[in-house]
């Protein structure tokens, strides 16, 4: 039997384990393992707006689905960010103040059915979505393809309220294969409205960007 000898240690066979030589290997061993497992536990959360379901790859899952939400379009005290809310919410209190705010579900607005087929006073259903192994998620107005070293999750189009209603707004990335809310109102109600965004030249310059035309959007992780 060939036998192999370390230095400061007496000479070991073959049939002997490396790990008896060296104990401390264990600990490196040990050590390597809790790295990988903090880094499993490593993530990120976006939302994905107007889809029920997370892109299907190895690094995304869902957190949950619901309903997009937000202020009403014509109310100045609106909240200016929309929200996905949950399908089974949690109630305590039953009553509340007379200047409250207000919650109300989210729809299209986007004239000629922007956004999709049919999709022109559709509620707007929503995904949370957590990237596993990722710490940087980016919503880009303007691309439909991420930048070098950045990880697609959706692309589609910029939205947000109109321009002359009251309420603040903010933007959002539409799915470019929106979905709506099964059995949602098919009726303009009172909501939150989803429009188009076009760029105007001025101050944004033109080139690069072009006059009325619709911002795409990205979403990217990293």
């Amino acid at each position: 039997m060939v036998a192999f000898v370390f230095p400061g240690r007496q000479a070991l066979g073959t049939d002997q384990s490396v790990l008896e030589l060296f104990p401390e290997y264990q600990n490196i061993k040990a050590e390597l393992a809790a790295i990988k497992s903090r880094h499993s536990e490593i993530g990120t959360t976006y939302i994905r707006w107007s889809r029920k379901q997370c892109p299907s790859n190895t690094y995304t899952e869902l957190v949950y689905s619901g309903y997009a939400g937000g202020g009403h379009y014509d109310e100045t005290g609106s909240a200016a960010e929309p929200v996905c809310l949950p399908k089974d919410p949690d109630f305590v209190k039953t009553s509340h103040s007379i200047s409250s705010g207000n919650m109300y579900g989210a729809e299209f607005f986007g004239h000629n059915n922007f956004f999709g087929a049919n999709s022109q006073f559709q509620d707007v259903p929503c995904a949370v979505c957590r990237v596993k192994q990722a710490s940087s998620v980016i919503m880009i107005p303007g691309k439909n393809r991420c930048y070098t070293g950045w990880n697609m999750e959706y692309y589609g189009y910029l939205a947000s309220n109109g321009y002359s209603q009251r309420a603040a707004g903010s933007y959002v990335c539409i799915d470019i294969q929106p979905e709506y809310v099964s059995g949602g109102s098919l009726a303009n109600g009172n909501s939150k409205l989803f429009y188009e965004v076009v760029a105007r030249c001025g101050s944004l310059h033109c080139p690069p960007y072009k006059a009325n035309y619709p911002l795409t959007c990205v979403v990217c992780s990293k």
